[in-house]
């Protein structure tokens, strides 16, 4: 079996739960860790290894952290990275930490690269981080007081698009608004 093939045998087979819970943001999510577990059966059995290195590639702004993750048959090799910003300014953490988180993320995601692992499901892409979408409000009455603000503000000069982005306006509203 060559490199690729190998490499494309760990690819379709390879299966790693979302096992882990975070608290704060209420989703599942897997980690490097979990990922490199569930690429150990296929070490001995197709005779690679994996490796994880990281490099500090830039510091200027904000340090910049490239994470190469490598499958090896001893004689060839396929490399997967991630770029990673190291956010020195996170509240709460101490520099080891930020560092820390940065490459964890640098680790999952060149370990995600390399294996094909499709993430479109993944925490990352969808958590709000306990912050739900404010809802907009509602404005279907020529009593409510914000309809009399609504007309002041668009007499003044204000634009229609922007009591949109603000209020989901009734057509009868809206047909109004937009007379002055």
């Amino acid at each position: 079996m060559t490199i690729n093939e190998k490499l494309a045998t760990i690819q379709t087979k390879f299966k790693s739960k979302k096992s882990r819970f975070n608290s704060f943001g209420k989703y599942y999510f897997r980690s490097a860790e979990d990922i490199l577990e569930a690429t150990k059966p296929y070490l001995l059995e197709l005779g690679v290894s994996v490796t994880i290195n990281e490099e500090l590639i830039d510091n200027h702004v904000m340090p910049i952290m490239q994470t190469t993750a490598t499958v090896s048959d001893g004689e060839n090799s396929i490399h997967g990275t991630a770029l990673v910003g190291v956010d020195l300014n996170q509240k709460g953490m101490q520099t080891p930490q930020q560092f820390g988180s940065a490459s964890s993320y640098g680790k999952k995601y060149a370990l995600g690269n390399l294996f094909l692992i499709d993430d479109t499901q993944d925490s990352d892409a969808v958590n709000t981080h306990g912050k739900a979408p404010k809802a907009k409000n509602t404005l279907t009455s020529k009593t409510d007081p914000a309809f009399a603000k609504a007309k002041d503000y668009i007499k003044a000069g204000g634009k229609l698009n922007a009591i949109k982005a603000k209020y989901a306006l009734s057509k009868e509203i809206e047909a109004e608004l937009n007379t002055l």
